[in-house]
């Protein structure tokens, strides 16, 4: 688990990942990224993709037909031999997979928690005198913290209807074992076929001997390591 989650770690700040590759924050439909990390026999891989590409859509998820569209998706991403298909003599196997669908929201929520936190520290320091109590809560609290106090139950709710709405996006991890790494010559991303609003994926591969980058798209889905 270690030596995988440190190859994945490695693959995310390799130099080369930050030069002539778009980040996913950018968030273009269309493009994921496909990030390996080969050590000696482990294939350490992380894949992010944004959920328009995979689900067509990206609002929070309601009805049962979205929410069984998001359970087949992240089934069918846990299957990653299925979808990145690679040749028979590498002898590649699956140690580890995990997949999840992640939003906006899930991060802002931990936001607005802290900053509900300190707007009631500081509610609670104007209240040391009891006469001006009521003013903190009205006048003082308007001008001052007035935005916090209501944001908690009115713009708060608007805020969390915004992230809802935003951006979503797949995310995997998978760890491989291929008892034969040097016969990887090529990989066929069955993936488009998977999903039919993915148009391309960029691929960052890193080895003991360096990194190398490549663009993989929906019209040419196969990707050439051969020497």
């Amino acid at each position: 688990m270690k030596q995988t989650f440190s190859l994945i770690a490695v693959v995310a700040a390799f130099p080369v990942f930050a030069e002539d590759t778009r980040e996913l924050d950018a968030h273009e439909h269309g493009v994921g990224t496909l990030n390996i990390a080969i050590d000696g026999t482990t294939f350490a891989i992380a894949f992010e993709a944004p959920g328009a590409d995979i689900v067509g859509f990206e609002y929070a998820a309601e009805s049962d037909a979205d929410l069984a569209a998001i359970d087949a998706a992240v089934a069918t991403l846990g299957a990653p031999l299925e979808l990145f298909v690679m040749p028979d003599a590498a002898g590649c196997t699956v140690v580890e997979t995990v997949a999840e669908l992640e939003s906006e929201g899930d991060h802002d929520d931990h936001g607005e928690e802290r900053d509900d936190d300190h707007a009631d520290k500081d509610h609670d320091d104007h209240d040391d005198h009891e006469d001006e109590k009521h003013a903190d809560e009205t006048d003082e609290a308007h001008d001052d913290h007035g935005e916090d106090e209501h944001d908690d139950h009115g713009d708060e709710d608007h805020a969390d209807d915004a992230d809802e709405a935003g951006h979503t996006e797949f995310h995997a991890e998978y760890t491989l074992n291929c008892d034969s790494p040097d016969a990887l010559t090529e990989i066929t991303f069955t993936y488009f076929e998977a999903f039919p609003n993915a148009l391309e994926i960029e691929v960052q591969i890193i080895t003991a001997s360096g990194a190398q980058a490549f663009e993989v798209t929906r019209d040419a889905p196969i990707l050439n390591l051969g020497r």
